[in-house]
């Protein structure tokens, strides 16, 4: 026995007045469903494709595999630095320097002797005389060269006296050119013999004036012989004479 007709005999029976409505909706919904049905089937053309439909629920997917936890990994060994190699040090190879001379001792010096007052001022004395002795060669020397210079000066001066009185003596023989231009000059060694008398006539320059060059030189040998010095140590056996026209 249901719980609702334990209920419905416990309390009675109980007019229901909605339950004809339902049953009346629900034959009018049956009929509408049936000419739904019937219509549909009428006016359909062609058989209907009969459709299979396999009605299945997929199955569940298979449950993850289970993952047995492993316990973490212990932690890397660290990896031991290679050692460095020791450094194999060369052997220092010891040069062998030269060995430095060794050096001289200096001399000591000597100590000087003990010298004697008297031997000193014999020194001193010796040094003094050598001293007079050089100036006084100087002095003579300076004479002689002085003596020397004057006797020199005093030749050439004779000598050019000599030569000019022989000069002299050959200009009152030349016969002058009258065309001669200028003043020009011409030079004759002449060769004499100790008596004064001419031995040769050479021209060395010419005046550039052949009448006047032969002029001269007939004069030199027209004057012979010519005037000695005065002081027969002063005679030359060559002598150079130089004439020019305008001379006096």
């Amino acid at each position: 026995m249901s719980a609702a007709t334990l209920e419905y005999g416990r309390y009675g029976s109980r007019p229901r007045p909605a339950l004809g409505r339902a049953a009346a909706l629900s034959a009018l919904v049956h009929v509408a469903l049936v000419a739904v049905l019937f219509i549909g089937v009428r006016f359909q053309s062609s058989a209907p494709e009969t459709v299979t439909v396999e009605l299945w629920e997929p199955q569940p997917p298979p449950p993850p595999p289970r993952v047995e936890e492993k316990p973490p990994a212990p932690p890397p060994k660290p990896v031991p630095q290679p050692e460095p190699e020791p450094q194999v040090k060369k052997p220092d190879i010891a040069v062998q320097e030269k060995p430095k001379p060794k050096p001289k001792p200096k001399p000591e010096p000597k100590p000087e002797p003990k010298r004697d007052l008297a031997f000193e001022k014999q020194l001193r004395e010796q040094a003094a005389l050598e001293q007079k002795q050089l100036a006084e060669q100087q002095r003579e020397r300076e004479l002689r060269e002085l003596i020397a210079r004057q006797q020199a000066a005093a030749r050439n001066k004779a000598l050019l006296t000599w030569t000019d009185k022989i000069r002299a003596r050959i200009r009152g023989y030349i016969i002058l050119p009258q065309d001669i231009p200028g003043n020009p000059e011409a030079i004759f060694d002449v060769t004499l013999l100790p008596t004064g008398e001419v031995l040769s006539v050479t021209k060395r320059k010419s005046s550039g004036h052949a009448g006047y060059d032969d002029a001269v030189e007939r004069a030199i040998l027209k004057s012979s012989p010519l005037p000695l010095p005065d002081d027969r140590s002063l005679f030359q056996r060559q002598l150079e004479l130089k004439f020019r026209p305008q001379d006096r």
